[in-house]
């Protein structure tokens, strides 16, 4: 780790120059330059006392957290199709199993199903994008059509259909992941 390199980031985003920054830990600004190029280090008193003055601490300093991905493209996307049952999944974060909930988007054919599930541990949203489909949760049946949302925990029997004869596209959110 640069240290020199990562002061310098954190001074800049304080907008504060080598001067005041110095100012603020009562150290000298020929020092700040140096620790800042890496040809000095700073003792452990004087790092926390610069690290205060920016608005952070050892911890955070020295944790090596790497961004996370926050936009995904069609190109990240993982897919699973079955033909004979008419169905396609897209997992559309991935690795989402990984996270509290996991989101699909699922493409049924015309007179297509997804998988019927035995309950389990959760709750299910869906988002109808086009098409109809009926949602059979236990004995009973409930149809969504383009625009609609549904919301079920997901301890009875479900499966999603698809009835019309237009293929369906539908975003799942599963919570945990189970997909």
């Amino acid at each position: 780790m640069n240290i020199g390199e990562k002061i310098k980031r954190l001074r800049l985003e304080n907008n504060l120059t080598q001067e005041e920054l110095a100012d603020r830990c009562e150290l000298s600004k020929g020092f700040i330059s140096q620790l800042e190029r890496d040809m000095t280090s700073p003792s452990i008193a004087s790092l926390v006392d610069i690290l205060e003055s920016l608005g952070t601490n050892l911890q955070e300093f020295f944790s090596e957290t790497v961004d996370e991905k926050i936009v995904f493209r069609k190109e990240d996307f993982f897919e699973k199709e079955d033909e004979e049952v008419g169905y396609r999944l897209e997992w559309i974060i991935p690795n989402a199993q990984k996270n509290m909930m996991e989101p699909i988007m699922l493409t049924l054919a015309p007179n297509g199903a997804y998988d019927e599930h035995d309950p389990h541990e959760g709750e299910e949203f869906g988002f109808v994008i086009s098409g109809s489909v009926v949602v059979r949760l236990g004995s009973k049946k409930y149809v969504a059509k383009a625009g609609d949302t549904f919301y079920y925990k997901a301890n009875k029997n479900h499966e999603i259909v698809n009835k019309g004869k237009r293929e369906a596209i539908i975003i799942l959110v599963g919570t945990p992941p189970n997909f």
